[in-house]
């Protein structure tokens, strides 16, 4: 059986943190910016964490990094 190949843009959009939770950026900033108020581009800023329901799922597909 081949080795599990990490997957190339799961890697560049989540990060693993030192407690197993996986982390994600917010959806939404970079596009029709000027539309949405200030305070909601600010929010989109902050990183959250993948839910409990998809974390199984991309954990397998990021298994190789650290």
């Amino acid at each position: 059986m081949p080795k599990m190949k990490t997957h190339s843009g799961t890697k560049k959009r989540f990060k693993l943190t030192a407690t197993g939770l996986v982390k994600r950026g917010r959806p939404g900033t970079s596009h029709l910016a000027p539309g949405k108020t200030q305070k909601r581009v600010r929010h989109l800023r902050k990183s959250a964490t993948v839910c409990s329901s998809d974390l199984k799922r991309i954990r397998q597909q990021i298994a190789n990094i650290k």
